[in-house]
């Protein structure tokens, strides 16, 4: 692709958010633009056989699976440079070895700007003792962590878990990131989100509730504008990624509760009392509020919290799908002003818009 095919699909998402949003009070649309290949620090793969033939293969979206709709994948351009180079590399090392190539049916790559690399191999037969013999010869030759995986079983060779770095206004900070939990895909974007996030927040001032905090992403660089934070987040995985996280940047003063926003919603209203957060020491009555940052699944912020959303001075909401961030504004725009927006292009050359709006109470 070339640099104005880049533009040209980079202008139609600007189109679109600008269309969606008109009817809204809404101001002038902040862009971020990604790197145009090689931005995707995760990667997934069919592994297909032919004979003693061996490729990673990718197939049709939309359509079943099979030999019609296959498509080789030699290299593959949206993915970053280490999974680029690694990619035959493993070919070559697992086809060398019976055990290793026999029924490997798929695979998944896990890498970092920090240089780590996480492969997981799937196979259709059971993961025996010379399996993982060859698989740990391979994975000291390659320099990589290896995890097999079949029905019912997970071998972890060395960790199943990287550790990433990422620069926010030059400050580093450390994020592990465990296999088959959610991380932003491309990491270069990901750096200006929370960019543009800690640009909001900055001069805000007082505590920040966060509500779908994952592993802590978003946490970390925008608890150093605030006195003290509290994050939610219901997935074990995730709540013991951001634990780690928060240690490991020095973040003293952020809490997680283990609570769905739902859960959350119920324990600040009075609604109800979750022994979790006695347990983690936690009294709400602790936080002075000024404001609630947000990052919700495709689906959304649901109605019950979206009531708790307003009751807050200053949103932050960040969004992974246009149609029900605008529902959601539709309401909140009653309450509060629109700052700033922003359009993020965490997926070059899919329809897939990532967006951020910052609101503030109306005086």
């Amino acid at each position: 692709m070339t640099d104005s095919a880049y533009q040209q699909q980079l202008n139609g998402k600007i189109r679109r958010i600008e269309q969606l949003f008109a009817p809204l009070p809404v101001p002038d649309l902040e862009v971020f633009d990604s790197p145009e290949r090689h931005y995707r620090m995760r990667a997934e793969f069919r592994v297909w056989h032919e004979g003693e033939t061996m490729f990673y293969a990718m197939f049709e979206q939309g359509r079943k699976a099979g030999g019609a709709t296959m498509r080789r994948c030699d290299s593959f351009a949206p993915a970053c440079e280490a999974i680029n180079r690694l990619m035959p590399r493993l070919l070559a090392a697992a086809d060398r070895v019976g055990v290793l190539k026999n029924r490997w049916y798929q695979v998944e790559f896990l890498a970092t700007l920090s240089g780590e690399m996480l492969v997981t191999m799937i196979y259709h037969k059971k993961l025996d003792d010379t399996w993982r013999a060859a698989a740990e010869e391979m994975q000291n030759e390659l320099g990589i962590a290896v995890i097999g995986r079949s029905k019912g079983q997970k071998i972890v060779l060395k960790q199943d878990f990287v550790t990433e770095k990422l620069h926010v206004n030059g400050n580093p900070f450390v994020y592990r990131q465990y296999e088959g939990s959610f991380t932003q895909p491309n990491a270069a974007v990901c750096e200006k989100m929370l960019a543009w996030a800690c640009g909001v927040a900055q001069h805000i001032g007082g505590d920040m509730l966060e509500l779908y905090c994952g592993n802590g992403n978003f946490t970390l660089p925008l608890a150093r504008s605030f006195d003290k934070v509290l994050a939610t987040e219901v997935s074990k995985t995730s709540v013991q990624a951001a634990l780690w996280n928060i240690k490991a940047n020095g973040s003293g003063n952020v809490k997680i509760a283990r609570l769905s926003a739902e859960e959350f919603t119920e324990a600040y209203t009075g609604a109800r009392e979750f022994r979790r957060l006695q347990e983690q020491g936690i009294v709400l009555a602790d936080y002075r509020f000024s404001t609630i940052f947000v990052d919700p699944p495709r689906a959304g912020i649901d109605g019950e919290t979206l009531k708790l959303v307003r009751q807050f001075d200053h949103v932050i909401y960040i969004s992974c799908n246009p149609e029900t961030l605008r529902t959601n504004l539709d309401t909140l725009a009653q309450t509060h002003r629109i700052r700033r927006m922003a359009l993020f292009d965490q997926f070059p050359f899919t329809p897939h818009i990532e967006s951020g709006v910052w609101l503030e109470k109306c005086r």
